[in-house]
């Protein structure tokens, strides 16, 4: 599929629970053709892949940030799932929760693929987990609903929000709130949503963020606090937030999820992905 299409198909597809254009940069600069051709590509690749893969709910991450000086991979996940379409083909779309531009104000959206890797990430690759039938049964007729998908969410915002905290809420944290709640229906709050995350296993990461570290993200950025972190944990330069890589490496311990699939630009179907059915264009 060409640039034009898929620039058109995700225009056409990109549904937001509120209008602005989410996951684009803030600066008033057109993004390059190149960078366009790219995320369109690994749109592309990514649809194929999860149309191969059987799937209709799965979270998805992006590596929007480079992380990897704390050793992480993936910066930023959502769930993608099939969306039937009145022609009565599926297409894919993404729930997930982004800031504004940097603040400490976020909002939930719905896109198309293509505008989920418009952003201008570090490194354009995409990995995703298949979620089990049980997750995902449950976790669909949320994603559809803009009431329910959004009963776990708070818009005060914190890059580095701590897991079992309710003052602010991070864009991983989202999610696997919204996860628990899908798989515990007396789990209808933030905090018995972690609480039954915690009762499964999960486990946050763990950053090593000295008090200089801390004072000067503080001071500089509107979207990083830490004074939802416990005294103890804070002055032990013991940051813990919800990355990728611990809720990729949490699914699969719970066995919520089976093994991330990695996908690059124009790369061809993972090893691990069997096609179940002939691949369709914009599916």
């Amino acid at each position: 599929m060409n640039v034009l299409r898929w620039s058109l198909l995700a225009l056409a597809l990109a549904l937001a629970v509120h209008g602005a254009q989410a996951g684009r940069p803030c600066e008033n600069q057109p993004l390059e053709a190149s960078s366009v051709e790219r995320g369109m590509a690994l749109a592309e690749s990514t649809a194929r892949a999860l149309d191969a893969s059987g799937a209709n709910v799965v979270v998805l991450a992006r590596a929007g940030q480079d992380l990897s000086k704390y050793g992480l991979t993936y910066s930023h996940l959502g769930f993608a799932y099939r969306d039937p379409t009145p022609q009565g083909t599926t297409v894919w779309r993404v729930a997930h929760k982004l800031n504004h531009c940097g603040s400490a104000e976020a909002a939930l959206y719905r896109q198309g693929l293509g505008d989920f890797f418009l952003d201008r990430p570090h490194r354009y690759q995409a990995a995703f987990i298949v979620l089990n039938p049980e997750a995902q049964a449950k976790l669909m007729p949320i994603l559809r609903d803009n009431a329910r998908v959004a009963a776990w969410h708070t818009p005060r915002y914190n890059m580095l929000a701590y897991p079992w905290a309710q003052t602010y809420q991070q864009s991983n944290q989202w999610a696997i709130e919204t996860l628990a709640g899908a798989m515990e229906p007396a789990a209808n709050t933030r905090r018995s949503a972690q609480a039954w995350l915690q009762l499964r296993g999960y486990e946050p990461t763990v950053l090593r963020l000295g008090a200089l570290t801390r004072l000067g993200a503080r001071a500089t950025a509107a979207n990083i606090a830490f004074d939802d972190h416990p005294n103890e944990k804070r002055f032990a330069d013991r940051i813990e937030t919800v990355s990728v890589d611990s809720v990729f490496a949490w699914l699969q311990r719970s066995q919520l999820g089976g093994a991330p699939v990695t996908v690059h630009p124009g790369a061809k179907l993972p090893a691990t992905v069997a096609p179940k059915a002939e691949l369709r264009a914009g599916a």
